[in-house]
């Protein structure tokens, strides 16, 4: 069969996903990149072959070494014998908006193993960090065989809270001495970390990082009370703690699975998936009907003269769409 005929084929395609074949993989993944239908019809047939895989989430500070530090944990999974899946959430070209591939840069040495398959997707002006394919792209690498999958994502803060829906353990990396981006994960990292790792602990204020961190977390009310989450020293570029970075990935992992929280996660998941579909579609939905219209620039050009308010621009605007008059609405 050839190429084009198999991505025409969603059920030829599916089954050469199922059976890691790594071209497919890569092309149903640009096809949901793409939103084209084809890969709908094809995730539809992987869904029964999904739900193995563990999927760690890996976010913090930008310059943090985040990508190292995947680098260095594909190591330990492969050496038990895990395939291995890597979806790096990179920067978008302005111009292209593809991904700048940065990250895979960094996984050359993994480039030739054919149980580590790694990806790079652009945020393409996603808030959040996570593109809209990310969901896609995991669930496909998870019906490929991938058994831990790690999604690497750009930046800190509060948007970043949104890698809780995409995984079952979140890693947040810290570096000493940037106090500012430390007090920036205290607006949101925080509350979501299962682990904390501060990264390039061979500098001397390393561990006053950690105490930081450590009296940070203590008044939290935590999501997951019984969990006690770890704050961890590394220097990724040589390896040191990165073993027992993975050593309590795998305990947190035997935790959720343990106490029946596994479900909780994934019902978690699920829900934050459906709501982001959802606004998407009626994000679309809106620019379709408000882009039919001349309504939009001439209540622009009256905002901008002075002559109306942004919130009676909307409130005009929504009216106009039919939908329920809500006074109060921002």
């Amino acid at each position: 069969m050839s190429a084009s005929s198999l991505l025409d084929d969603p059920e030829a395609l599916a089954e050469q996903v199922t059976q890691g074949d790594a071209w497919a993989v890569s092309r149903l993944i640009t096809l949901a990149e793409r939103e084209d239908a084809r890969a709908a019809k094809t995730l539809r047939l992987l869904q029964p072959h999904t739900g193995r895989a563990h999927v760690v989430g890996i976010t913090g500070v930008p310059g943090g070494g985040k990508s190292t530090l995947v680098d260095q944990l594909i190591s330990f999974a492969r050496d038990e014998g895990l395939r291995v899946g890597v979806l790096a959430i990179d920067p978008s070209s302005r111009a292209t908006q593809g991904a700048i591939l940065a990250d895979r840069v960094r996984m050359q040495r993994h480039a030739n193993d054919k149980g580590t398959f790694v990806r790079s997707l652009g945020t393409r002006g996603d808030v959040g960090g996570l593109s809209a394919a990310a969901w896609d792209v995991v669930r496909i690498m998870d019906a490929s065989g991938s058994e831990i999958i790690f999604i690497e994502t750009v930046g800190a803060g509060q948007v970043e809270a949104d890698i809780v829906s995409s995984a079952h353990t979140v890693v947040v990396v810290g570096v000493p001495g940037l106090g500012d981006s430390i007090q920036a994960m205290k607006a949101g990292l925080m509350e979501i970390a299962d682990i904390f790792i501060v990264n390039m602990a061979d500098r001397p204020d390393a561990q006053q990082s950690v105490r930081f961190l450590q009296a940070g977390l203590r008044p939290l009310k935590r999501r997951r009370s019984d969990w006690k989450v770890p704050v961890l020293t590394s220097v990724a570029t040589s390896g040191e703690g990165v073993e027992e970075l993975w050593r309590t990935i795998s305990r947190h992992r035997k935790y959720l699975q343990d106490t029946g929280a596994m479900p909780d996660r994934l019902r978690d998941r699920v829900r934050a998936e459906l709501l982001r579909r959802l606004e998407r579609r009626l994000q679309a939905h809106l620019r379709e009907q408000v882009d039919g219209t001349d309504s939009l620039d001439l209540l622009a050009d009256e905002v901008a003269s002075g002559g109306l308010d942004t919130r009676d621009a909307v409130i005009q605007l929504w009216e106009q769409l039919q939908f329920p008059k809500k006074e109060d609405s921002p």
